[in-house]
């Protein structure tokens, strides 16, 4: 079994879960890749260039095709290891935190309609990234391209591990319950904490233990 994690929206794979989920797989002996999804590009980045990204990563040159991989996926990371599983069987498990399902939605009503019109004409937003400790701009692509991801296309019965906080400020946890309630393969675990989920990393790292059947 390969693990793959992705790591959330503007974040990177020094972010504290990221960093506890390897430390964590080492633990148990384990190898777990961890693609920086920046890739050196912030300002351009799109939900497809992350899915091509990962792919590269699934189907490596020097592994058979087939490997079976497990997805762990944070936020934005969530939601884009959700659209490819369904389209590439070798992913066989899902773990899902605090998935940014209905993404947009809940991001472009919170910017408010004049940003959202001044972003479109003027091609660049300034958003902050929390590796670099500053804001960076972002391409309006970003937007026209996420737009495509829509939960409604996610419908493979793959057995899929969310985990929620109740008080989450960015990702309302009534998305992964809209999600599981209609996908009965999909085990949702609501966790007292909020979008960070950085006070439950103990209780994320045993369900994923249980969940992928780590010794």
């Amino acid at each position: 079994m390969k693990y793959i994690y992705l790591h959330g929206f503007a974040s990177s794979p020094n972010s504290v879960k990221s960093r506890e989920i390897q430390s964590y797989f080492q633990q148990l002996q384990i190898d777990i890749t961890i693609p920086d999804l920046n890739a050196g590009d912030f300002s351009h980045l799109t939900i497809t260039r992350q899915y091509h990204q990962v792919i590269a990563e699934i189907s490596a040159p020097n592994e058979p095709d087939k490997t079976p991989v497990t997805l762990i996926g944070s936020s934005l990371g969530g939601l884009t290891s959700a659209h490819i599983a369904e389209n590439y069987p070798q992913v066989q498990r899902l773990v899902l935190l605090a998935p940014a399902f209905g993404f947009l939605s809940h991001w472009l009503t919170k910017l408010g309609d004049d940003k959202i019109q001044k972003w479109q004409q003027e091609k660049y937003l300034m958003v902050y990234h929390y590796r670099e400790q500053a804001e960076l701009p972002l391409h309006y692509n970003f937007i026209t391209d996420a737009a495509q991801y829509t939960e409604d296309k996610l419908k493979r019965p793959i057995p899929t591990l969310i985990l929620h906080g109740i008080h989450d400020e960015v990702i309302p946890v009534s998305a992964s319950r809209n999600f599981a309630n209609q996908r009965p393969w999909v085990e949702l675990v609501e966790l007292e904490s909020d979008h960070a989920l950085g006070n439950v990393i103990d209780e994320i790292e045993q369900a994923i233990s249980r969940f992928c059947q780590i010794p």
